[in-house]
């Protein structure tokens, strides 16, 4: 295991321990990405409101594992990046759709850089639409609109 990960297993494994979780922490890299996986019961309160809590400690291990360079590393817990990922790319779609069919821009809820990321990834190429952030942290939120003609 390399440092940077070995880094994100304490970091994790101390969160773990002060939110009294009593979690399993698993590490594993993979293409240069360390992934930190919790699992166990009653992971709520690691992930908090809006994923707010799980993004902090996300951004705490990236800190901790690029001390010697940059390092991408997810942290996640009873898969809920994954469950995540699916909504805001359903919200995407039903955007894009409304979009297209009213002739108009539509902003979706305000969300944080990671998931504004994963809705401008899965509509980039996407015909006669275009997506882009407007607004201030923390209520930029991400627009989808059709390509004027």
């Amino acid at each position: 295991m390399s440092e940077a990960a070995e880094r994100v297993r304490e970091l994790v494994e101390h969160v773990n321990a002060a939110f009294g979780l009593g979690a399993e922490v698993e590490i594993e890299e993979v293409g240069g990405e360390v992934r930190a996986t919790l699992h166990g019961d009653n992971l709520g309160l690691l992930i908090g409101r809006h994923g707010q809590t799980i993004d902090a400690v996300q951004h705490l291990a990236y800190k901790v594992a690029s001390k010697d360079g940059p390092v991408r590393v997810v942290v996640d817990a009873a898969g809920y990046r994954d469950r995540r990922r699916q909504a805001l790319e359903r919200q995407a779609e039903q955007a894009a759709a409304d979009a297209l069919r009213a002739d108009r821009p539509v902003a979706l809820e305000p969300m944080s850089a990671t998931e504004r990321k994963v809705v401008h990834e899965h509509l980039k190429d996407r015909p006669g639409l275009q997506t882009y952030s407007e607004g201030v942290e923390p209520n930029r939120r991400l627009v989808v609109a059709p390509l004027q003609r």
